[in-house]
This record gives C-alpha cells, structure tokens and sequence, in this order.
C-alpha cells in the first residue's frame, strides 16, 4: 500500500509540476512567438510614444528589444497608464512591464525581477520660483500646490512628503509636470532621470536644489506575481546581461545620470 501511496505521490508532482511549467508566461511567449510589453510611453528617457507612427523609444524599449531577440520571438508593445500598470500583469493582458519602481504596495499584487538600477525622487518649478523653493520644507507649507500622476509612486510620495501643501493628482495622459508649467501647479516630483529630461527640454523649469534626494528605489520590471518559471528566466537574463555590461552602456545611451 505504501508503495501505491508513493507512486500516486510521485505522479502527482509531476503532472503538477508539467501545470505550472505550462500555465509560464514563459511558455505562453515561446509557443504565441510574441513578448506582450506593458508600457506607458510617457517617462522620458525610458519609454516614450511617438503618436505620429504609433512606435516607441527609450531605455525601456531598448530593453525588451534586446530580451525579445534573445527568446528569439517577436514584440509587442501594449499601451498601458500608471494606474493599469499592475492590474495589466495580472490580469494577463501583457506578460511583463518595463521599468517600475519597486513598491511594497506593489508588490503584493505582481512580482518583480531583480533591479538593474536605480533612481530617486526630486522636485521641479518654474526658474523664476527658485527664490521661493531651497529645500524640501519650503514646499511642504500651506498655500503651495504639488502636482502628481494618479498610479505613480509619487502620487503617494507628495502626500508624505507634503502633509501640510496642496495636491494635485492628475489623471493621464496628463501629466504632473505640464501642471507646473501652466501655473496650475507651483512644483511636482518625479524621479532624477527624467528631471534632467524635463529641464532639458524646459527651460524654463529647474530642479530645485534641495540638500539631497528622497526615496532612493530600485527599479525593476513587473511580472505575474506566482509564475516562478518567467520570474527566473527574466532574472537569469538580467544577471547575464549584467555581467556583460549591456546596461551600464544602455545607461550611458540615454544619460541615466546628470
């Protein structure tokens, strides 16, 4: 009888072992031929939609281009916003996402790769309000607005940060940063990458040079929260490409620092 139990037992772990390797992504990719990407095309200098021709560029893209062509399939970029951008993962409609911050919040919804760098947050306004704005306390008073998109991570960061300003949650495609430069807004936050890209291509915004930077995060990739088998593919890939140096040049690329 023992014998019987054992060899039920061992089936058992194979037939549920052959389920969870057929239910990955992984599979999914492999077999369809097609990587599905969520992303937001709206987070210079990662992922940035060009409305005209419907395609994508950035860090991001240059990413999943590069991982694509290493599981030797095709990729699709699915359009997605901040607020859909783990309810996407979840419910299937993509496979992964590109670049997101890593959250607790999160996380208990998705899983997540192994980071490849990391950002942190700092607070934009019109040049000709610098003489108002110094450090972080000057934005944190009554009377002063501070713009965020509804979804990011810094949606809740203007509200621990700024207990005592006004905020001013936008949905997209709008965005915090258009906000400031309307008037409508007196500062927003976002990360150190894209401010470099926002004061670039504004000039008439600046960061406001605040003694350091806040929330310091690792950035990974969202992926469905209990599929092991994708989770360690894409971190094999990670590490490997690590080693390699494709994303120490990739951040050179896009001039992931000031």
């Amino acid at each position: 009888m023992n014998l019987i139990k054992a060899g039920v037992m061992a089936a058992l772990i194979v037939v549920t072992g052959t389920q969870a390797q057929a239910q990955s992504a992984l599979n999914d990719i492999l077999n369809s031929g097609t990587l599905k990407v969520g992303t937001t095309g709206d987070w210079n200098p990662m992922t940035m939609k060009d409305p005209a021709t419907n395609s994508y560029r950035g860090y991001d893209i240059d990413v999943m281009t590069e991982l694509a062509k290493d599981l030797g399939v095709e990729l699709e970029f699915v359009p997605t916003d901040w607020k859909t951008l783990v309810s996407g993962v979840t419910s299937g409609k993509y496979h992964m996402t590109g670049s997101a911050s890593i959250s607790p919040a999160r996380a208990k919804a998705a899983g997540y790769s192994s980071s490849y760098f990391s950002l942190a947050t700092v607070p934009l306004v019109l040049k000709d309000k610098l003489a108002d704005f110094s450090d972080w306390a000057d934005l944190d008073k009554p009377g002063v607005t501070v713009a965020a998109t509804l979804g990011t991570t810094q949606e809740k960061q203007v509200k621990d940060f700024f207990p005592n300003a006004t905020h001013k949650i936008v949905e997209a495609p709008a965005r915090d940063f258009q906000e400031v430069l309307s008037g409508r807004a007196d500062a927003h936050i976002t990360s150190n990458v894209e401010a470099y890209k926002l004061v670039a291509k504004y000039p008439q915004m600046a960061i406001v040079p605040v003694s350091a930077p806040k929330a310091p995060t690792p950035i990974a990739m969202l992926l469905p929260q209990a599929d092991q088998v994708w989770i360690n593919y894409v971190n094999t890939w990670i590490q490997l490409k690590q080693e390699r140096g494709f994303f120490d040049a990739l951040g050179k690329k896009w001039q992931l620092s000031n």
